[in-house]
């Protein structure tokens, strides 16, 4: 069923939501037309265009659920560390098991953090075993490799293929480059070895910005003409190599943002940050009368709306600018707000680093503050949140300041 815009989700696995994004059509067409008509017609001439597809179609997905098995070790290892994941994400650039919270050890860091390479690495070398079986024994003429290759059948062939990449997923996945798995690996044995997650956190983001930087090199000699050992030379190769460095180069660097941020907003409830409930709008209320006597007059602008003095939902600035001025004294409030079942809520005890993850993923601004008996008695912002790390965001003793101001 529909998750979001850009997301499918497909099902779950042990518990575990599994969620496409749109994206991940790309590095499937990418893998497929390599494959179809670059490697297979390379080791297998012979083979018809209907079969060269079929293969690398079967490929292709796959190394798809081979992915997933990564994420899934990183989820399950994770989950039996104490660490909540509810949710894996496959996306172009591989995926992401989505954490509730940041590990509380360095060794829950450090287990969960190895447990998706060792996968890749394992599936790897038990494809090329069953790939080896398969084929039997065998004499290989050093002298012309490609007999051996156009030799082998559909089965070999794609599992060849699938254990290669799968040993070259796990190793590049080693690299010790926040946020990497390999980063994430130097993040705890550096937290272990120090006591500070954040000061590891920081040494093994700026090691993941030196290898995204050595890709986004890389990719530039490759798009000049320069052959590169192992990647070879090439527009599209570079190019391609340029645009993983830049995502990966960005990941670190808001990998450690988040880290900051979390830190800020660490034990802060929502009651800390939150506006008073503004005066409720009347349903009934012509939009017209919304604007006068209560956008006009207050910098707040999102406002409860009050049916007998029960919230039946929230109208913002944003409900009424698309209405033409000349309607504004006819039509209700009640028509252009969102209803109180769309709403998205919060209570007063939420943690403040979960809401602001909720605004960004709902994509509002504000959301009501509705306490145990469902009043609203306030409103959180945006706004308020980034003023809250404007004040306490600098990388210093957060928690001590926030206890000092209860």
């Amino acid at each position: 069923m529909p998750l979001n815009s850009t997301r499918i989700r497909v099902g779950h696995v042990a518990g575990i939501a599994v969620d496409l994004d749109w994206s991940l059509l790309i590095i499937f067409a990418l893998i497929t037309g390599a494959l179809a008509m670059g490697l297979f017609p390379a080791w297998h001439p012979e083979w018809p265009v209907a079969l060269r597809w079929g293969a690398a179609l079967a490929a292709a997905a796959l190394f798809l659920a081979s992915v997933l098995a990564h994420e899934l070790a990183h989820a399950l290892v994770g989950r039996r560390r104490g660490i909540s994941i509810r949710q894996i994400t496959l996306f172009v650039f591989g995926g992401m098991a989505h954490m509730d919270d940041e590990p509380r050890d360095w060794r829950d860091e450090f287990w969960m953090a190895i447990a998706g390479p060792a996968a890749s690495l394992l599936i790897g070398v038990a494809c090329l075993f069953i790939a080896a079986t398969l084929i039997g024994p065998i004499d290989i003429d050093p002298e012309r490799p490609q007999d051996f290759l156009s030799a082998l059948g559909v089965l070999p062939s794609v599992l060849l293929w699938l254990g290669q990449i799968n040993i070259i997923l796990g190793i590049f996945n080693l690299v010790p480059g926040f946020p990497l798995d390999g980063g994430r690996v130097l993040r705890a044995l550096l937290w272990g070895a120090t006591g500070d997650m954040r000061r590891a956190t920081r040494h093994a983001s700026t090691a993941g910005q030196l290898f995204a930087w050595l890709l986004i090199g890389t990719g530039v000699a490759m798009a000049l003409g320069v052959q590169v050992p192992v990647f070879g030379s090439g527009l599209i190769g570079g190019l391609w190599l340029m645009f993983i460095g830049w995502f990966l180069n960005n990941a670190a660097v808001m990998s450690y943002r988040q880290l900051l941020t979390r830190d800020a907003l660490d034990a802060v409830p929502v009651s800390k940050l939150m506006r008073a409930a503004p005066a409720g709008v009347d349903a009934g209320a012509s939009v017209r009368e919304l604007v006068d006597d209560y956008l006009l007059n207050s910098d707040q602008r999102a406002f409860p709306v009050l049916d007998d003095g029960r919230l039946v939902g929230l109208v913002s600035l944003q409900d009424v600018r698309p209405l033409p001025q000349s309607n504004w004294p006819h039509v209700r409030v009640a028509e252009v707000m969102t209803a109180r079942d769309r709403l998205v809520t919060v209570a007063p005890g939420d943690d403040a680093f979960e809401v602001l993850g909720l605004l960004g993923r709902h994509g509002v601004n504000q959301v009501p503050v509705i306490d145990a008996q469902g009043r609203v008695v306030g409103l959180v912002r945006r706004e308020d949140i980034l003023r809250w790390l404007t004040l306490f965001g600098d990388g210093g003793p957060v928690r001590g300041r926030i206890s000092g101001q209860r």
